[in-house]
This record gives C-alpha cells, structure tokens and sequence, in this order.
C-alpha cells in the first residue's frame, strides 16, 4: 500500500508517496490542466491512502479517489501546521510533512466530515443567502430614489400602494430607466428567493434534528438547517462552550499574571451560521420572555448591537442541549422543574386538553 502526502492547490498539486513494502518514495508535482492526475492515482494500487489539507475547491478529486478505489484522509490544517516547527514551507516540504505524519500514525483527521447530500444542501442555503443580500440591495437602491424624491415611506415601500407610489413618481430618464430595472430585478429575486424557501422549509421538515431545533422560538427553517449541516455530529463537542467557540461566540480574551482582559467576539468560527444566530437573536426575544428581558437590559446597560450577540450565544448553547439530549425545547426545559410547576408555561391549548369535563361534556372553568 502507498502512503501518498499531497499539497493541494486550485492548479495543481504536489505529492510525496512511500510504498510500505518496498521503501520506494516518488516526489512529483500534478498539473490539473492535463491528465497527471488520473495517470498517477490510476497507477497506485487500490486503497492506497491520500492526506491532504482541508481546503475548498476539490470536490472533483474526492469524486476522484472514490473512483480508483483509494482512501482520502482530510486533515485539520492548523494542527498539521503547528507539528512542522521549521520555518522553510514550501510545497515539496509540505507534501513530505503529510507524508509523514500519516507514516507515523500521527495524521490529526477531522472529526466529521459532511456527506456529498448535506455539502450540497449546503449549498441551497448559501445560495439562498446570497439571492437575499442581492435583494436588500435593490431594495436599498428603490429606497433611495423615493427618498431622493421626497417620499419616505420605509416597509410600506414594498406594499402594493407603495409599488405604485415607485411607479408613478416622476423621473429623469436614466433615473426612471435604473427604477424601471430595479422594479424588473425585485420581482425575479422574489420569485427565486420564495422558491428557496420552500425547499429549505421542506429540507428541515425532512429532518428530525431540524424539526427538535425548531420548537425553540427564533429558530426556523433556515437556522435549524443551517446548524444540522454545520455542526454535524455534535458528540464532536464536549461541552457547550466548544461549541460557542465553534461558532466564533466566545470573547477574545489578552490576560497575563492577575490581569484579565476580555474583548469583542473572537469571530473565529463559522460566520455563517453566526451570522443567522443574530438574526435569529431578533425574533427570539419577541417570543421568549426571558430572553426578552435579559435583552433589553443589557440593551439599555449598553447597546443593542451587544445584546444581539448574547443572545445569539445563549441560541447556541440552547442548541448544543437541544442537540445532546435529542429532545425539544419544552422538553429540555421541563427537565428542570417537575410536573405540578413546569419552568415552560404551557400553551391555552395544553390547559384546556387538562381541564375536567363537566357532566354535560362541556370543559369545566
């Protein structure tokens, strides 16, 4: 069996084999341009083991692999970087690094890897991110030329009064030419963007873990699906501040001796999934009281902005629980109170399905 290093780039790549029976070593660079790399993985017997970086870009020569029969092994980058303390790095060294860490048994490989399905449902999330910027953008560009008018009118610019308000104002030609465009490109992304919602609304549907992430407030389609895709199998996480930390939720922190400092968010995670937990952190605190309460405190103490961000992080570490115990939110919380005073105040519903019925049949008061 080979034991193949390689430095993965966009244009080509730099692999260091050892064949472990013979002691044979090849060093060679494979051009993506031609037909190098089937050549050389075709060549190799079947599997033989590749260690590569993680990195973006190669689901090709994943598909590539998988196709000689050949076993991918994705590492973690930092850890590998930090297990060459030299400071020459240069292709052939990286690929010679690999290779050795995979000779020794030493090769730090990711925990969880996402399926083909879930990379690309990752990308009906991403893609519907991007077509929502595109859309606030245009919306931000009407808004101007209303207000450029004298005309004022904020959210009530995208009801039907306020279409024909953009409709009937009058332009100079290149002005009335750029509204007329932007009223075209509104009404396509909404159709588009309306079309992604129902797949993601059907994709978290589909999804157990989904479905458990959306019984907490704030949390829906597109958070519970982003979540499920990002963080995977969540037994990867210890504890709920691995997982705050995962997400890039937790302070910076620049303490020495008995000093202790402590900064804004590292924002050393995901950004995307950050990004949907305070925009999430809006519509929470409108449907769970106590959020709501520690919200406007801390907003009055010191600013929304900040606010926002605790309660994206405690929406994190709801999650992380949620994720752990497998069971819904209610569920997770009455854990903590006992039959007769739950901490979850219990729907109208729930009370009237309690009540005793009267001899009539009626529910009593």
């Amino acid at each position: 069996m080979w034991i193949i290093g390689c430095d993965f780039h966009p244009g080509g790549q730099q692999v260091c084999g050892v064949d472990k029976e013979k002691g044979e070593v090849v060093e060679r660079w494979l051009d993506h341009s031609g037909d190098a790399v089937d050549k050389f993985y075709s060549a190799l017997p079947r599997g033989s083991e590749v260690g590569v970086e993680a990195s973006g870009n190669m689901l090709w020569f994943e598909r590539k692999l998988a196709q000689y029969g050949h076993k991918l092994r994705i590492g973690d980058a930092a850890k590998i970087r930090a297990q060459d303390r030299r400071k020459q790095k240069h292709d052939p060294r990286d690929a010679r690094h690999l290779c050795t860490l995979l000779l020794k048994d030493q090769f730090p490989d990711l925990k969880w890897v996402p399926s083909l399905q879930e990379r690309d449902l990752r990308q009906l999330l991403l893609h519907r991110h991007k077509l929502v910027r595109m859309r606030a953008q245009v919306k931000n560009q009407l808004q101007h030329i209303a207000l450029n008018q004298g005309k004022q009118r904020q959210r009530q610019l995208w009801s039907r009064p306020g279409r024909e308000l953009l409709e009937k104002l009058e332009l100079e030609p290149w002005t009335a030419r750029r509204r007329d465009d932007l009223l075209k490109l509104l009404d396509a992304l909404n159709g588009y963007c309306e079309g992604l919602d129902q797949a993601v609304e059907q994709a978290a549907d589909a999804n157990l873990e989904a479905r458990r992430l959306r019984s907490h407030s704030g949390i829906g389609p597109v958070i519970s699906l982003a979540a499920v895709l990002t963080l995977g199998k969540i037994d990867r996480f210890a504890t709920s501040r691995q997982l705050v930390s995962y997400l890039g939720l937790n302070p910076s922190e620049h303490s020495s001796g008995q000093r202790r400092r402590l900064g804004a968010i590292s924002k050393q995670g995901n950004s995307f999934l950050r990004l949907l937990l305070i925009q999430g952190a809006q519509t929470a605190v409108r449907g769970d009281a106590e959020l709501g309460r520690q919200y406007r405190r801390l907003a009055a103490k010191k600013n929304k902005a900040i606010a926002k961000v605790m309660v994206a992080r405690k929406l994190a570490v709801r999650m992380f629980w949620i994720l752990k115990t497998k069971k819904t939110y209610p569920e997770l919380v009455r854990m903590r109170g006992s039959s007769s005073h739950p901490v979850v105040r219990k729907s109208r519903t729930e009370l009237l399905n309690e009540r005793p019925a009267s001899p009539s049949g009626q529910v009593t008061a």
